[in-house]
């Protein structure tokens, strides 16, 4: 059972990631480097609050203990 906060979080970092990623191009960092750190501040801010919501999240604290569960002990 996923939670909805997880996943709006999760594509709210992909979506900044892409963001960021375009600001960075050539193209857009010849006309602003303003835009591209604009852009690192809010991927790095979306990044933050999936943290901070998966660190309080009962679904996602119940799917890391399962996943650690399942991996084999070397």
């Amino acid at each position: 059972m996923g939670c909805s906060v997880c996943t709006y979080l999760e594509c709210a970092l992909q979506r900044r990631h892409g963001e960021y990623v375009t600001a960075c191009s050539e193209t857009f960092r010849r006309v602003s480097s303003e835009l591209a750190a604009y852009n690192l501040v809010e991927m790095e801010r979306a990044r933050s609050e999936l943290k901070v919501h998966r660190s309080e999240c009962i679904s996602a604290i119940a799917a890391a203990v399962l996943q650690r569960s399942l991996i084999p002990a070397a």
